[in-house]
């Protein structure tokens, strides 16, 4: 391909576009890359009649479990929860510090630093200070900064899902806190933008896929926003306090009731992969009827609910990947639009699941990735509709040029020509609008002598002929067998008679033979002028019968309509070739 020339001013705008990029990777990436304080911690599991002083004395005496507090740690699944202490280590610093716990766990943390033990939850409203995307604990002024921190897990319904712990001071807390937020809020932007162009181009289209598309990004958004807290500070959602356990199961079974139903239609799985659409189906109703079960509230159903749900999930992502891989493999386009969104998501769901397992302690950063990817994927998918939207457009103009034209002349057929001379005729102020009716001479002698091939032949000389001397805003048509009819708009009738003899002229000098004593293909043209009260059809009778009396006069001449006669308009027939016999 030939390339483009970079001039200065695109070249000072390419670098600035990379300054941008760079500047904004630095400020979410290196700027939360800033060294925390050193800690040391240590754990067990909580039993009933443990206390906060037998904890802390079986610290002091090394008996707790050690691990690093700046890697993710996984605490397991206790009946009465987990003790967790931590303690900062030297050089200390006495100035105002934050503990932070990341990701922030769906169950209650209790803290006891203070001079009252204090409750850390994502839906906690109180005045405290409150973390985004994180639990955030500010040490009070007077405990000494090597003085350990002792939390406890309380148990919880959720999955136990690993944490890492930083201690900052006030002012770098408060950055990484707006660094957070502001890519949290970009990324719900997006997707929630995403969602309303959906829904408005399912209303408008009429097309259930972007309703889908819409329901299956809402959902992902809701899920993120519960998992990261974002729905209860800075959204200060209360209505879901206490109801997140059951919002997000059902959010995360919707999502994929949707992204089922959603790529079923996209990726045209009826067309390209019929085998896998009954699967697919049956996953996004099996989703839907554990959401059924999960909110049923009945304990069995919940119970199967809750065990159903996580391997559901791992089918229905590799079973997703796969119809579209299928799909994308025997030609659907928009299967490569939602592997490019999906494969990435799908990624970052595995490395969090192996996280949960234990494995990968420093890649703490997946869970704001994976807020990220719902956002790029929003991105792909409704690039992926708009090209699904254009190419859907594109197929119905070829379609209904196919079905406005004649398929040998590839001039107006004669229920599109009829439609729009209605519209020409019914639109605008009242003007001189004139109609003419050709009929080729001798058109059943051409087919008899030299076959029907040489007659769809000349028919297509013909319209070339007329098309190419009429004005591109009259209206030509195939009315049906040799019969041409051309709407000429604002022509009075004297004008029409002239353009009526370049049409007869032109299409005589095709020089086209009809039998073998050198007569020549002609037409016969009738004038019709619009009149008050005229429609699409009166005004084709009276221009045919006018044809008809150019047809009696000799052929290859122009009549106009005795109705259309004024005091300047006469002869009313006109002979164009005396060589026709």
């Amino acid at each position: 391909m030939e390339r483009l020339a970079t001039t200065p001013t695109t070249a000072r705008r390419r670098r600035s576009w990379c300054g941008l990029v760079l500047g904004l990777l630095c400020w979410f990436g290196l700027g939360t890359a800033q060294a925390a304080t050193p800690l040391n911690g240590a754990w067990r599991e909580a039993y009933p009649r443990d206390t906060p002083q037998t904890v802390l004395s079986e610290y002091h005496a090394g008996l707790l479990k050690s691990f690093d507090p700046s890697l993710l740690q996984r605490f397991p699944q206790g009946d009465a929860g987990n003790w967790v202490v931590i303690t900062a280590q030297p050089p200390w610093d006495d100035s105002a510090r934050v503990l932070t716990i990341y990701p922030a766990t769906l169950g209650t943390v209790t803290v006891f630093g203070g001079a009252q033990p204090q409750t850390l939850a994502l839906d906690d409203f109180s005045e405290s200070l409150h973390g985004h995307g994180r639990l955030a604990w500010q040490l009070p002024a007077g405990l000494a900064a090597s003085a350990p921190i002792l939390l406890k897990f309380e148990p919880s319904q959720t999955l136990s899902a690993p944490v890492r712990f930083h201690l900052e001071t006030a002012g770098e807390y408060a950055r990484n806190d707006a660094r957070w937020l502001v890519l949290a809020s970009a990324c719900f932007a997006v997707m929630l933008t995403m969602v309303l162009m959906a829904l408005s181009f399912a209303l408008m289209l009429r097309d259930v896929t972007y309703a889908w598309y819409a329901g299956y990004v809402l959902c992902y958004a809701l899920i993120q926003g519960i998992q990261t807290g974002f729905v209860f500070h800075p959204m200060e959602w209360q209505w879901l306090s206490g109801m997140a356990l059951l919002a997000g199961s059902a959010a995360v079974a919707l999502s994929v009731a949707f992204a089922s139903l959603f790529m079923m239609r996209f990726c045209e799985l009826q067309r390209y992969a019929p085998l896998l659409r009954v699967p697919v189906t049956a996953l996004a109703v099996g989703m839907i009827q554990l959401v059924l079960m999960r909110s049923s509230r009945i304990p069995l159903l919940v119970d199967v609910a809750q065990l159903l749900l996580n391997p559901l999930l791992m089918i229905g992502a590799v079973l997703l990947l796969v119809a579209a891989i299928v799909a994308a493999a025997r030609g659907s386009r928009q299967a490569w639009f939602f592997l490019a969104g999906w494969t990435p998501l799908l990624l970052l769901t595995a490395l969090t699941s192996a996280q949960v397992g234990g494995a990968l302690p420093r890649l703490d950063w997946l869970n704001d990735a994976s807020l990220a990817g719902g956002a790029f994927e929003a991105v792909v998918l409704s690039i992926g509709l708009a090209d699904r939207a254009l190419r859907l457009r594109h197929d119905r103009d070829i379609v209904r040029v196919l079905a406005d034209h004649d398929a040998l002349t590839n001039v107006l057929n004669r229920r599109a020509w009829t439609e729009r001379a209605s519209t020409l005729l019914s639109g605008g102020p009242p003007r001189p609008i004139a109609l003419l009716f050709l009929d080729l001479d001798h058109f059943k002698l051409l087919n008899d002598r030299h076959g029907h091939n040489a007659g769809d032949r000349a028919l297509v000389a013909v319209a070339k002929a007329l098309a190419a001397e009429l004005r591109p805003t009259d209206l030509l048509g195939r009315y049906g067998g040799e019969e041409f009819v051309a709407l000429l708009d604002g022509i009075p009738a004297q004008q029409a008679m002239q353009v009526a003899t370049r049409l007869c002229r032109r299409v005589h000098r095709l020089e086209i033979p009809v039998s073998e004593d050198s007569l020549l293909l002609s037409v016969s043209i009738g004038i019709a002028v619009r009149r008050e009260g005229d429609d699409v059809e009166s005004l084709v009778d009276r221009a045919d019968q006018a044809m008809y009396d150019a047809k009696l006069g000799g052929r290859n001449r122009v009549c106009l309509h005795a109705d259309s006669l004024t005091p300047r308009t006469s002869p009313h027939l006109h002979v164009v070739e005396k060589r026709e016999r």
